[in-house]
């Protein structure tokens, strides 16, 4: 059957036809897909003339259009609308697709066609000899060298994994809708503005809790809450709602599931001659070890936790001048009050300056524009998957297009938590796509009639995930392998941490932050406050990463055959022998709810972030060397940088951009941990 799938889309930029997508379309959609990518990789496995780039590399790049625009609509609906229908198509659909792709990268005949390809590069420019070793990698890395039995295991191996973390993604989302936190009463949510207990009342109503408020859940550990709410049991009661996730003796309980997952992948790592699965994860990355990782994370964490320790004590005062002993669950709240008191510093109070549209128009892309010259106009005509979805276009500063930026900024309960950007199109000359990417966000949406205000830290998610956006938007390669974000796991953060050094730029917040009711400025000492109290918390928010990705790789650090019988035994052990169990500062994310790592393509990775944030400080430094906001600068980093995607070595790219080797001090002056 024709399906929207069967062709490009006629909207513009290929911007994929929301309108006449349904549920029902998806199943048939990838059937048609499969077949036909299947068909196409026989005949580039059947030819008979020599392999050669075009007849092999390049027809393996132009392979599978179909299958491929179906799947990144489908997938971009599993975490931004994923209806119990939508949910039910995944769990069929994960373990056909992970078959399809070991009966690719399984097969022999045509390994030996990329073989001989690799074996005869003289004569291929640079981004076709790095396109030939790439696919040389993934066979060999997906088992193309493995004999019968291996590679028979290695397909058991692939469809169970895809089938758990099917499983982990949506139980982790039943289960952190239904951790809502309801209270039945607004004083109990005292310290919350009016705004915020009127968004807690309309949510109630929407799930059935009428006369009722009800606070959603993001993924993280620390809820936003937090740091207002002066009624301490609500306090209590919201943490504890957070940290329980997936752990409960329910049927969404995550825990067995990330056991398993976490013992396959072990098992499929010595398969392809691996130590465990963190050796095999990072062979691949721009870290030129896991002992590298170590060395670096070691370094970092008791310096962090003295900070944290030493912030506790000072939290520690101010809590007991209230007649508490510190909990975790006051942590955010009071860290708040030390901060008004030691640098007069109310992050809660700069709420009514943050104004979505106002951030999103006259703060990102007023940033973007100053950059890269970059301008944006609303495509009120072209529909998204949901109502909520807002297209714009995006043109260069000479009116050329450039692509489509949508954005999803409202949670919701078929919305799966955090904050992401993806691609909906990837730009390729080879397919000649344009891009078209999108950006995820969990604001809760305010009652009919009011602003959406934004938290402090919803506006730097806001800055960050549109520098994935604009990686995504000035790709500029042949190949679609190599397109925008499609980089190394712990290099792709890099270009969204810089880009969120823009939200206090003097030029931007003057431009963005403005009272949202009587249009005054946030007043320059205000920011001066701000910019100056920067590295307070830093303990808390580096010990609280540390141990999530201490957690991650003890999970992946699993030798082939040993199993976890007590998964929450297991993470307590990880974090004590990793020096990071503070009480006080649980990690940014606990093995039930830790969707990166388990259902989010993070395994053994989520160390990226800090790896990243070299690259970002040391990059921050060079533009405020050079001048800062400025065209010159916007296009050199376009041009050396985010232009290139995965085209070139990644840290070439960095040192193209920058002249040298990334160094750590400016990372260590910025968590205060120099």
């Amino acid at each position: 059957m024709d399906t929207p799938f069967l062709t490009p889309s006629t909207l513009p930029y290929q911007l994929p036809p929301f309108a006449q997508i349904t549920e029902d379309t998806f199943l048939p959609a990838f059937e048609a897909g499969i077949a036909e990518h299947a068909a196409q990789i026989e005949a580039i496995a059947d030819n008979p003339a020599a392999s050669d780039f075009a007849n092999t590399i390049a027809a393996l790049e132009a392979s599978g259009q179909q299958l491929g625009r179906t799947a990144v609509v489908f997938f971009t609906l599993c975490a931004a609308h994923a209806t119990e229908g939508v949910q039910r198509i995944q769990q069929e659909i994960g373990p056909r697709l992970a078959a399809h792709e070991d009966a690719i990268y399984l097969n022999r005949q045509l390994f030996e066609r990329v073989e001989a390809v690799a074996g005869q590069v003289d004569g291929l420019h640079a981004e076709q000899s790095r396109l030939v070793s790439e696919y040389r990698r993934h066979f060999i890395r997906a088992g193309a060298q493995l004999d019968d039995a291996g590679q028979a295991r290695m397909r058991e191996l692939n469809a169970r994994l895809s089938e758990l973390g099917t499983e982990f993604s949506q139980r982790l989302l039943k289960d952190t809708n239904d951790s809502a936190l309801v209270v039945d009463t607004a004083a109990e949510l005292a310290g919350l503005s009016d705004d915020d207990i009127a968004a807690a009342a309309s949510a109630a109503n929407e799930a059935g809790h009428e006369g009722k408020y009800l606070l959603s859940l993001v993924l993280p550990t620390p809820q936003p809450a937090l740091s207002s709410l002066t009624n301490r049991e609500t306090r209590r009661r919201l943490h504890e709602a957070s940290l329980r996730r997936g752990f409960r003796d329910n049927d969404r309980n995550t825990l067995s599931v990330a056991a398993e997952m976490a013992a396959l992948r072990a098992e499929k790592a010595a398969l392809l001659g691996f130590a465990n699965h963190a050796e095999y994860a990072t062979d691949n990355q721009t870290a030129p070890s896991l002992d590298a990782i170590h060395e670096m994370l070691d370094k970092l964490a008791p310096a962090a936790v003295r900070n944290a320790r030493a912030e506790a004590e000072l939290l520690r005062e101010a809590a007991r001048r209230d007649g508490h002993e510190l909990a975790a669950w006051d942590w955010a709240f009071y860290s708040e009050q030390v901060r008004r008191e030691k640098f007069d510093v109310d992050l809660a109070a700069l709420r009514p300056y943050f104004e979505l549209e106002r951030v999103l128009h006259d703060g990102v892309f007023y940033a973007a524009n100053r950059l890269y010259g970059l301008t944006f106009t609303e495509r009120k005509d072209l529909a998204g998957y949901h109502p909520d979805v807002r297209v714009w276009e995006v043109h260069n500063a000479d009116g050329t297009g450039l692509g489509l930026f949508l954005g999803d900024y409202y949670t919701r309960d078929t919305k799966n938590g955090g904050a992401w950007m993806n691609s909906l199109v990837h730009q390729s000359r080879l397919l000649e796509e344009p891009p078209v990417v999108i950006n995820n966000l969990n604001i809760s949406k305010p009652a009919a009639g009011e602003p959406t205000l934004l938290t402090f830290d919803q506006v730097v998610t806001a800055f960050h995930e549109f520098g994935h956006a604009l990686h995504g938007l000035f790709s500029d390669v042949t190949y679609p392998q190599f397109s925008g974000t499609a980089v190394p796991r712990d290099f792709v953060e890099y270009p969204s941490q810089v880009n969120e050094m823009w939200m206090l730029w003097p030029e931007v917040v003057a431009n963005f932050a403005r009272h949202h009711v009587t249009g005054e400025p946030l007043p320059q000492d205000v920011i001066d406050k701000v910019l100056a109290a920067s590295t307070w918390g830093e303990g808390f928010s580096t010990t609280e990463y540390l141990g999530a990705t201490l957690l991650d790789l003890a999970w992946h650090e699993l030798a082939p055959g040993e199993t976890v019988e007590d998964p929450e035994a297991f993470e307590a052990r990880a974090l004590a022998a990793a020096g990071v169990d503070l009480d006080l500062v649980p990690p940014r994310y606990r093995t039930g709810y830790f969707k990166h790592i388990f259902a989010g393509g993070y395994a053994a990775a989520y160390y990226a972030y800090i790896w990243s944030e070299v690259l970002d400080a040391d990059t921050v430094e060079w533009f405020k060397e050079n001048g800062g906001l400025t065209r010159e600068n916007g296009d050199r980093f376009r041009t050396e940088l985010l232009s290139r995607g995965n085209s070139i070595d990644p840290l070439q790219a960095f040192r193209n951009f920058r002249g040298r080797d990334a160094e750590i001090q400016p990372l260590l002056d910025r968590r205060g941990l120099a």
